[in-house]
């Protein structure tokens, strides 16, 4: 135990919160430095166990990077092949025929649903703002309708299915099935995104915002790059083999017997190193010759610069979860918890968003609401899959000026900010509040 005091504690917690948000809002200090200081300080509070603390330290960041490390650097791996090939291209592309060009913003909300999965979302912006632009020039529709499903859609599925960091990492750190979270987070982001796409076509025509020509022509196939594009096919593999191993190993381990040959293949290639790696190769088989030595040195340089940053802060993440467990906080706040009569599901929920409206990222309302949340999760009666997907789904309200994924959008859209905050700060409050409603439903059914 690293302190039986229950107050140094409580007070210990909410200033290590509050200097993390100060830090990051305030002082713009790198969220790595935000969250070490505040941890690193804690142990100078008077009545800690210094020794215990250390230990709690170490013992929480190792054991939560040993089980997430390779898959994040699998997941960036992923996302800077689909980048670069035009993959991601070719699943809008189809996206647009299959849903049909007369519904051209649902099939742009189904193509950020999906491509929000491995790629940031601001990444997942830049590269398909030109076909936005071009598919309402083409429609005669504006980018509030055109562009608002798609900016929810990209930030749902971002936050909440792995294999994007934020949401690998929540998974580590509530030590959640990886394959249910995949399985029920993409139901919820599915129903949330479908809420979006009603809200831009409510919201949208009311809007000042016109597309902009200077976008047309910056695709691959206006550039006279279309030949280099994959097929729909090798596009779509790499994305969705991982998704369905993973899932598919929990999903098999529900319904057939521990014992049953296909739960024992599935246990090696539903391993999300062996899935994201299968989807690795897909990916970068769709690399041209002339992408040969990037696709060796570039792209794997950045994968692991992103990599670093996310495993570090993950394993901070962890480290605090520990700390946290050896201290009576957990029951007070799990106490105060039920007088207030709210179902704990709220807990997680309300961290995610205070984590994401104070600093502006989703990735770090996330990551705090997993790391708070964790220790509570016996006493709050929380299973680990319920607890992370209400913390992300929290951590998507709302996006406004604070965030550097809405002015990625609101810049590129060529929006005034007085639609922009309508339009992409209503939809992201639309999406988080449809993803709680969801995930509280699940909860409620005892699903997750």
């Amino acid at each position: 135990m690293i302190t039986d005091n229950a107050l140094i504690a409580l007070a210990g917690l909410i200033g290590v919160v509050a200097l993390l948000f100060l830090t990051i809002t305030r002082f713009k200090w790198h969220v790595f430095l935000a969250v070490l200081v505040p941890i690193v300080l804690l142990a100078l509070a008077p009545g800690i166990d210094r020794k215990a603390f250390i230990a709690a330290f170490e013992q929480g960041f190792g054991r939560t990077v040993q089980s997430i490390a390779v898959v994040i650097v699998l997941g960036s791996l992923l996302a800077e092949a689909l980048k670069h090939t035009g993959a991601i291209e070719r699943i809008t592309l189809t996206m647009i025929r299959w849903v049909g060009e007369k519904r051209m913003p649902l099939a742009l909300t189904f193509t950020g649903y999906l491509v929000g999965i491995p790629i940031f979302s601001d990444v997942g912006f830049v590269i398909l703002h030109p076909l936005v632009h071009s598919a309402a020039i083409r429609t005669g529709l504006n980018m509030g309708v055109m562009a608002t499903g798609l900016v929810g859609a990209l930030m749902l599925t971002h936050a909440i299915v792995p294999p994007t960091p934020g949401p690998l990492a929540a998974v580590a750190l509530v030590q959640a099935d990886m394959g249910k979270v995949i399985l029920f987070g993409s139901i919820v982001c599915l129903v949330a995104s479908l809420a979006g796409w009603l809200y831009a076509l409510v919201v949208g025509p009311r809007l000042e915002s016109p597309p902009s020509p200077e976008f047309v022509g910056q695709s691959f196939a206006e550039r006279g790059l279309g030949h280099t594009v994959p097929t729909p096919v090798r596009a779509f593999t790499p994305l969705l083999l991982p998704l369905v191993l993973i899932a598919g190993q929990s999903l098999f381990a529900l319904v057939l017997p521990e014992d049953h040959i296909v739960n024992a293949a599935m246990r090696y290639l539903g391993w999300p190193v062996v899935a994201l790696g299968l989807g690795v190769l897909f990916a970068y088989r769709n690399a041209t010759t002339d992408q040969r030595s990037e696709r060796t040195g570039t792209w794997v340089e950045n994968a692991l610069r992103t990599s670093a940053m996310m495993i570090m802060v993950t394993g901070l993440g962890g480290s605090l979860s520990q700390i946290l467990r050896e201290t009576p906080a957990v029951d007070v706040i799990a106490r105060g918890m039920a007088t207030t009569g709210l179902p704990p599901l709220f807990l997680p929920f309300v961290i995610g968003i205070v984590g994401n409206m104070i600093t502006g990222s989703a990735t770090v309302g996330v990551i705090t609401a997993a790391s708070i949340s964790a220790p509570m999760m016996p006493a709050l009666g929380l299973s680990p899959e319920a607890t992370m997907l209400a913390g992300s789904s929290g951590s998507i309200i709302v996006k406004y000026v604070n965030s550097s994924y809405f002015w990625v959008c609101t810049s590129l859209s060529r929006m005034p900010l007085r639609s922009a905050l309508l339009a992409y700060g209503g939809v992201t409050l639309v999406n988080g509040v449809s993803a709680f409603a969801v995930v509280f439903l699940l909860w409620s059914l005892g699903m997750v």
